[in-house]
């Protein structure tokens, strides 16, 4: 098996060398399957998994009732498959467009996919996604046109068909070599060099959905990967708020910020500032910073009270004008410059927002 997978890798890679006659993967295949069979080597076959032979499909609705409780069975494997089938997708259209030095359209590929595979459950065909695997191989035999795709699609039909005695013959090692040599030539070695030199957070998080995608599914390992890297995006824009202190012609306390306040910049915002040591009247500038949700708004309004314990005033400038009126503490304690105001808004509940207000 070894010595056939070390053939098959060996024809894939060097007989494009010598000429492109013949695509080398299919040469690969029938030289492997053909030295298998001449030899009467012992070798796990295709037929040997499952068989392969299949007919046209007929229209059939599913046989189950249509209720709540069947949703609650089908709803979290159809999630998975679509996650699944439109992550593929998507990254087999990236890395083809890629090596084709062209640009496709992801949003059309997604349409047709959910179309075709919502026909396809009404005969009774399992879903599909386009597949890197395939695409590769389709690439490095010459196909660039919807043509190579359209032939590809009616090989396979005719294999099921009426070759599957043929195709079942084909020795599992000689595919195993084909796999092999598709993920050697899709996979990003660069990202070993990497290591080091990216932040440890990159590497963790890369390491992380590939072990995920390997024990349980692409779709899992997405999400916890997209999650995992909103946390430290979060965690490291919360270090980027800081204030610069100057004091006025009045004698008063200016902290002019920078950066964003949301949610997780809460913390470094609360200890930028010193109400038990600071003057009577300080002023807090929002010119260089951007309120982004009611996290940032309930933090001002934390503030304000901490002020307002020390029996001090807080002047607030260039607040947006959700946020001035979002503010609990309002009346003497806060003093807003409507004139400078940014007009930007936040994504606030309009509910919530009609009750503060």
């Amino acid at each position: 098996m070894l010595a056939l997978i070390a053939l098959t890798m060996f024809i894939i890679e060097y007989l494009p060398r010598l000429t492109k006659v013949i695509p080398s993967t299919l040469a690969a295949i029938i030289t492997g399957t053909l030295i298998t069979l001449g030899f009467g080597l012992e070798a796990s076959t295709v037929g040997d998994m499952a068989s392969i032979q299949g007919n046209l499909p007929s229209f059939h609705i599913p046989d189950i009732p249509f209720d709540l409780a069947t949703l609650k069975i089908v709803f979290p494997y159809a999630l998975i498959m679509a996650l699944v089938g439109l992550i593929e997708s998507l990254l087999t259209l990236n890395l083809v467009d890629e090596l084709t030095e062209t640009l496709g359209q992801p949003n059309r590929e997604c349409i047709g996919q959910g179309v075709a595979n919502t026909t396809t459950g009404l005969f009774g065909g399992m879903g599909g996604c386009a597949m890197v695997g395939q695409s590769i191989i389709n690439i490095k035999s010459g196909g660039r046109g919807s043509l190579s795709g359209v032939s590809a699609a009616l090989f396979l039909l005719s294999f099921i068909l009426v070759g599957s005695s043929l195709i079942e013959r084909i020795p599992i090692a000689v595919l195993v070599g084909v796999m092999f040599m598709v993920v050697i030539g899709t996979f990003e070695w660069c990202s070993f060099r990497l290591i080091g030199k990216i932040p440890p957070a990159d590497t963790l998080i890369g390491i992380s959905v590939a072990v995920i995608t390997v024990f349980h599914d692409l779709a899992t390992a997405v999400i916890i990967g997209v999650i995992l890297s909103a946390l430290v995006f979060a965690w490291q824009h919360a270090k980027h708020i800081n204030a610069s202190v100057s004091t006025n012609r009045m004698g008063g306390k200016v902290y002019e910020l920078n950066g964003p306040l949301f949610f997780a910049s809460v913390h470094h915002f609360q200890e930028i500032f010193d109400p038990k040591n600071d003057p009577d009247d300080v002023v807090v500038d929002f010119k260089n910073a951007r309120v982004a949700d009611h996290s940032a708004i309930e933090a001002i309004d934390k503030l304000a009270e901490r002020y307002l314990k020390e029996h001090k005033r807080l002047h607030l400038k260039h607040l947006a004008p959700e946020c001035r009126q979002l503010l609990k503490t309002a009346g003497d304690l806060v003093e807003v410059n409507v004139v400078e105001d940014p007009n930007y808004h936040l994504a606030v509940d309009r509910k919530d927002f009609e009750e503060k207000v």
